[in-house]
């Protein structure tokens, strides 16, 4: 059991197939955490199962903990989600849901966000006054940070980056169609820079796969299809980062998610967004997250004790 003294918070970082939970102290300092099963079909049995999350943690505590949430999708501004990871939650009032269940304030909000903000907090980017987190991996989207605060919104989408429209030069340069995205849209950058963009953009250029660990595997081996598909994708994630730099000109981009684990796109990217930037301007400093991928849950927990 913590002192009374000690206020603690609890961070839900919500996905497709778990939720992890997590205890924090006064400090952000990590307790304990645990993961259950994600219900992505039954509203009920969703809330219920948050429900018995946040009652072991209470239990756990010997206090009624703070709770912030990070979920895939969009929160909008009447606290509606819309989901593709949990459908259940698709169209539901689920800040208001979740208070009537826990009986206490929850806040919540998109889980790229919230790793823009643990990395703010006491991450890559503490301290400094404009911090943009961008999440790399089986999507691509972000947010960004003021003082260590979310940037508000009217519609809590500030800093989707994925689904601002792909360059039409590099869709000429590089004679590539315009793709479908899962969001309805057609031509969003996500479909070129997140994970399965490089993999469809390594099997367009010849390869006879998608899979990326291959890609980089056959990369550091000089495989000339490999070298074709980096300097494409370099040439768009560089110019998708380059919105960001020209839109919110952040003094630190810090980057998470499975490509910001490839050496040689971390490297590259600087070099990268500069050609995309007109003279006078240079791209920001670039840092992996310090967190990882505990950054979620530790931005959640943020979000609770802010909101407390």
């Amino acid at each position: 059991m913590m002192p009374e003294n000690n206020k603690i918070t609890y961070g839900l970082d919500i996905g497709g197939t778990k939720i992890e939970i997590g205890r924090f102290d006064n400090q952000m300092t990590l307790i304990d955490s645990w993961r259950v099963p994600t219900p992505t079909q039954n509203y009920q049995e969703f809330l219920s199962v948050i429900a018995a999350l946040v009652s072991e943690a209470d239990q756990r505590s010997g206090q009624r903990g703070s709770v912030g949430i990070g979920m895939p999708g969009i929160i909008d501004k009447n606290s509606q989600v819309k989901s593709a990871n949990v459908n259940c939650a698709t169209g539901k009032h689920l800040v208001a849901d979740l208070e009537n269940t826990l009986g206490r304030s929850v806040a919540v909000a998109n889980d790229c966000r919230l790793f823009a903000l643990s990395e703010s907090c006491g991450g890559a980017g503490d301290k400094l006054p404009v911090v943009y987190g961008a999440v790399i991996g089986t999507g691509a989207g972000g947010g960004l940070c003021v003082d260590g605060h979310l940037y508000k919104s009217s519609n809590n989408i500030a800093g989707e980056y994925g689904h601002l429209p792909a360059s039409g030069t590099l869709l000429r340069k590089y004679n590539l169609p315009i793709r479908q995205c899962g969001c309805g849209l057609l031509g969003c950058s996500e479909t070129y820079i997140a994970g399965p963009g490089l993999g469809w953009l390594y099997q367009h250029f010849g390869s006879g796969t998608n899979n990326t660990t291959i890609f980089v595997s056959d990369l550091r081996n000089q495989n000339p299809i490999a070298i074709q598909t980096f300097k494409c994708y370099m040439d768009f994630l560089g110019s998708a980062f380059s919105t960001l730099v020209l839109s919110y000109d952040p003094d630190m981009i810090v980057i998470g998610g499975g490509l910001s684990k490839i050496d040689e796109v971390i490297d590259a990217l600087p070099i990268a967004i500069n050609k995309h930037l007109f003279q006078g301007v240079e791209s920001p400093i670039i840092s992996r997250a310090k967190f990882g991928d505990s950054s979620g849950v530790r931005g959640a927990a943020i979000l609770g004790h802010q909101y407390a």
